[in-house]
């Protein structure tokens, strides 16, 4: 049985080398020059800690940030942006998580466009990654053209493919 992995990961160097020239980039703005707070990468909880003195320069922030990530070549759909921002003393703090993994919510979106698409594969859900067997690798091609037409919301890479 030919198959192979979805996974949806970040290399971690790239997202660090991201995040410090974004740092870099904050340090030489003229209209964020005097900010308190800033940009930092949490490696071990897999997010980034945005903090300025107010809302607008938090989206500032964010801009920069996402800018950044971009030009480094991650997608940008591997930030989730969702969450609230919280005061914090003077400064106003926002968490930003890393997507890594596929969770539940997304890979049951994964297994039903495969199935919707009736492309004659076997999804199922692993850990954090989808499996996909096929009797044929055509199929399995067939089923990775359907899932890059399909917007899951989510980055999705196509690793350890066996025939």
């Amino acid at each position: 049985m030919a198959s192979f992995d979805i996974v949806s990961k970040v290399d971690p160097q790239t997202l660090e080398n991201a995040v410090n020239t974004a740092q870099k980039e904050l340090q030489t703005r003229y209209d964020l020059r005097d900010t308190k707070g800033g940009i930092e990468l949490n490696k071990k909880d897999n997010t980034i800690l945005l903090s300025s003195e107010n809302s607008m320069r938090v989206k500032a922030l964010e801009d920069i940030l996402l800018g950044r990530v971009v030009k480094q070549g991650i997608d940008g759909t591997s930030l989730d942006f969702s969450a609230d921002e919280q005061p914090s003393g003077q400064l106003i703090k926002k968490t930003i998580k890393v997507r890594a993994g596929v969770d539940k919510e997304f890979g049951r979106k994964i297994i039903k466009a495969i199935k919707d698409a009736k492309v004659k594969v076997e999804a199922q859900m692993q850990d954090d990654q989808v499996r996909v067997t096929a009797k044929k690798i055509d199929d399995l091609q067939a089923a990775i053209a359907v899932l890059r037409r399909t917007d899951i919301g989510l980055p999705l890479q196509f690793v350890n493919m066996k025939s």
